[in-house]
């Protein structure tokens, strides 16, 4: 009936914003601001009849068969009482919370908190369109007990786990640390990856480059490469280990050195160059799969730059915008409808000569993936084009990869023809390799993104000319070639998620706080895109490895996620296997207890770390990494390790030179002529500074400033101390606000700051010349517009007259153009929201080109 009253209970304001347009005004749909009530995270949230009990701390009574102790945070407290205040008035509740394990349980949550006296229905859906969302209403079922219980087990396992051995690592190592049951084992793999570099051996070898054209052609040039001497062939790169850098087998290639290719060079300068074969073949190659989770978050981490965590944040915006299907699944499959959608676009995009004759389906590698899902996809029967969403930023970059990746299903294999010319010069063979493409098919769309940058290659066009057997080639130049042999690369988000995935530890939607709890505890860094493991990482991963060893092993975490499952299809007992895991024979509980006794504290904050052969003995301690020497008869020396240097890249002649430098006090290198205090150039925890005096009871704290990015403390001079300590530079101040601006270079790099607000310096901008006006522009960014995007108030798209994207948008201080990577602030008469919509590419340009003069 028409004046009956149902209440819809999604998780955000977002999703339920969206829902709302496809239901009847009689629909009332609120959020629940995701979980409701969860374990306790601190004693504040224990209950007072309960703060006496042991178990209460850990929040689950291990001895009342794992009974959980769920609380409702203060701030969802009013969200109970209004979701009970609203439902009082409703015919039926619908539950529409994400159809996952997660979204099941705060079904559940909610279902024991509100106690409804009304019928409450299921809703799920893997879109929010029209179409789904009323199918959704039809097709309503009862919260799956067996998937609460599988999420519940999780949720418990990982809390047993956390709060059993954290402790135990705080005792033997430094208190504040942690470990968790999947970061963990990630962080394992990113320090094996490191030791795997501490054993790496470098290696040189050398080969020959040649740029060649036939002899009739000078213009033609193209690259050759030496590829065998007197038929024996010339060791290359993949001839050598890649863990350890050596030479698998000498007896099979030709190993060159820097002499002998330079004589090699020398010899076949004026040998007689000739084509001794032609090799042509054709190939197909075919588009990548649709997106799942993990694959998602690796190609946006290769192509966007963006990590898990933001992928994962940004895509569950698109799929509560209703642009996307949602974003946890580990099925590949595509629907009829997302297949019909598809396909019409291609023809309508692209013509039909574009589309697969064959409809192309998908169905999941992994384990226990569930085929009720669909890939990540565009949303609805007709895919909204990435011009048309209304998105900007992060948001339309990440739609608009997901709606490429889908089209590029449908469409014909890319047609290639490679060729490869061998040539023969006096001893020496040579070879050259190119790649036509006949037809583009799926790479009019898309070209998957790699992790190596060779491999990226392979769908670009390189030309050779027309060549045949017994042509006369003429070289213009012969370049001997070294090559060093390079350890394995450390892993990125995208490589991580990959070997995760491979190995079975977590799943999907957790491979982003995997990444994200290991960063923020300080385990991991990032240097560029690779994940860097610190020394407090490597000691916690040691501690576990030596007395925990199983459960940071690959295959028993793997076999963790299987079980979990299987209590999600209720084909294993929930309880049996919590007991078993934490008070069966060889349990955690008792594991601890045992090894709690075995384990030495100075043992534990001891890396053991082996490089060119020789040992060294790291330190970590309160203050981070550091070394230490014992003299005969002397007092312990100890030196702090810059928290930059990764543990594969330190050696044992930087330890010596710490230790020394520590031993015989520093050295100053100059005297500041303003004060006459004497200047040093230190390094401490976080990396080489800059010192102005000494530290004394009068001045404990010396003026310090950073090193510029890339300057050897070695080499450092007097100019560059002065320049580095007269930061803070003050630039002026703000023309609204009459508050200073100032230029500083911190931690993380440059910035300048104002009123409290900071805004890192783009790559173009100098730190010791930027000036007020272009440190206001930077300042009128909304935080993060660099990498989220602001709010778009008019995009102009590509703008002819200044050959730049260019868009006018919203920041703290009012609106700015943004031209390319420059912000120019608007005149006070161009401002209003009305002028703006209005405003011509022409008088946008005007203002451009006048804010160039200035």
């Amino acid at each position: 009936m028409a004046d009956k009253k149902y209440l819809v209970i999604v998780e955000s304001p977002t999703k339920a914003k969206t829902i709302r347009k496809f239901l009847p005004s009689n629909y009332i749909v609120e959020a629940s601001m995701g979980h409701i009530r969860d374990l306790p995270q601190s004693a504040s949230d224990i209950p007072a009849a309960l703060k006496k009990e042991e178990w209460a701390k850990l929040g689950v009574n291990v001895d009342e068969d794992f009974d959980p102790l769920y609380i409702v945070p203060k701030d969802k407290k009013k969200i109970i009482t209004d979701l009970k205040s609203k439902m009082k008035d409703c015919a039926t509740i619908y539950l529409a919370t994400d159809e996952d394990r997660e979204g099941e349980s705060i079904s559940w949550h909610l279902l024991e908190l509100l106690k409804p006296k009304v019928p409450v229905k299921r809703m799920v859906f893997h879109e929010i369109t029209k179409t789904a969302i009323q199918k959704a209403l039809k097709e309503t079922r009862e919260v799956d007990e067996k998937l609460v219980r599988a999420q519940e087990t999780r949720r418990i396992l990982d809390r047993l786990y956390g709060y059993t051995l954290s402790p135990l690592i705080w005792k033997k190592i430094a208190y504040g640390l942690s470990a968790g049951r999947v970061q963990s084992t990630g962080l394992r793999m990113i320090a094996e990856r490191e030791r795997e570099r501490m054993r790496f051996k470098r290696s040189v070898y050398w080969d020959i480059k040649a740029q060649v054209h036939p002899a009739a052609d000078k213009k033609a040039l193209f690259d050759a490469k030496l590829t065998s001497i007197k038929g024996g062939r010339v060791a290359g790169g993949k001839d050598f280990d890649g863990l350890t850098g050596k030479l698998v087998d000498d007896k099979k290639v030709v190993l060159l050195d820097e002499k002998k290719s330079k004589d090699l060079a020398k010899n076949i300068e004026k040998a007689e160059w000739k084509v001794t074969s032609v090799e042509e073949k054709t190939f197909n190659s075919k588009p990548a799969i649709p997106f799942i989770t993990s694959t998602l978050q690796m190609e946006a981490n290769r192509k966007l730059g963006m990590s898990s965590k933001d992928t994962m944040r940004t895509a569950q915006r698109l799929y509560e915008e209703g642009l996307i299907t949602y974003m946890r699944t580990d099925s590949p499959n595509l629907s009829q409808e997302a297949i019909n959608a598809a396909r019409n676009m291609v023809v309508e995009l692209y013509g039909k000569e574009y589309l697969n004759p064959e409809v192309r389906q998908y169905a999941a590698k992994q384990k226990g993936a569930q085929e009720a899902h669909e890939a990540i996809r565009p949303a609805g029967a007709e895919f909204t084009h990435p011009d048309k969403t209304g998105m900007s930023g992060r948001e339309l970059a990440l739609y608009e990869l997901i709606w490429k990746r889908t089209m590029a299903t449908q469409m014909k294999e890319a047609e290639k023809a490679s060729m490869t010319i061998k040539i023969e010069a006096g001893d020496a063979e040579f070879s050259a390799s190119g790649t036509r493409i006949l037809f583009p098919g799926f790479l009019r769309v898309y070209v998957e993104g790699s992790d190596d940058p060779e491999a990226a290659l392979e769908d670009k066009e390189v030309i050779l000319p027309v060549l045949k057997k017994g042509d006369s080639l003429k070289a213009a130049t012969i370049t001997p070639d070294m090559h060093e042999t390079k350890p394995p690369a450390r892993f990125t988000e995208a490589s991580i998620v990959q070997a995760l995935e491979k190995e079975g530890v977590g799943r999907p939607s957790t491979y982003a706080s995997i990444i994200g709890t290991i960063l923020d505890r300080g385990y991991v860094r990032k240097e560029g895109s690779a994940l860097v493991p610190t020394f407090t990482g490597m000691a916690v991963i040691q501690l576990l490895e030596n007395h925990f060893e199983h459960l940071v092993d690959y295959s028993f975490t793997s076999e963790m996620e299987e079980s979990l499952d299987k209590i999600a299809y209720g084909e294993e007992d929930w309880l049996k296997y919590l007991t078993k895991f934490y008070k069966g024979k060889g349990g955690l509980a008792k594991k601890v207890e045992e090894q709690d006794k075995k384990i030495k504290p100075e043992e534990s904050r001891t890396i053991h770390i082996m490089k060119d052969g020789k040992p060294m003995d790291i330190k970590v301690g309160r203050f981070g990494p550091y070394v230490v020497e014992k003299g005969e008869g002397k007092e312990e020396v100890h030196a702090s390790i810059p928290e930059d240097i990764a543990p594969a890249d330190l050696d044992p002649e930087q330890i010596k030179e710490l230790l020394k430098n520590q031993a015989n006090g520093p050295t100053p290198i100059g005297t500041d002529p303003k004060t006459k205090e004497k200047i040093y150039c230190l390094v401490g925890r976080y990396g080489a500074y800059f010192q102005l005096g000494e530290v004394t009871e009068e001045n404990p704290k010396p003026k310090r400033a950073s090193l510029p990015k890339g300057k050897d403390p070695k080499t450092a001079t007097i100019e560059d101390a002065i320049q580095a300590l007269s930061l803070p530079r003050e630039l002026g101040v703000h023309p609204e606000t009459k508050k200073p601006i100032l230029a500083n270079n911190g931690r993380f790099g440059p910035y300048v700051m104002h009123d409290g607000n900071f805004r890192s310096l783009k790559k173009e901008d100098d730190l010791f010349t930027v000036d007020l006006k272009r440190a206001i522009e930077l300042l009128s960014e909304e935080k993060g517009a660099s990498r989220r995007g602001g709010k778009v108030l008019k995009d102009f798209g590509l703008v002819a007259k200044l050959k730049k994207k260019v868009q006018v948008l919203d920041g703290k201080y009012g609106p700015y153009i943004k031209v390319g990577t420059k912000n120019i602030t608007l005149p006070e008469d161009k401002r209003d929201p009305k002028v703006i919509e209005k405003m011509t590419e022409a008088e946008l340009a005007s203002i451009v080109l006048a804010a160039a003069k200035k």
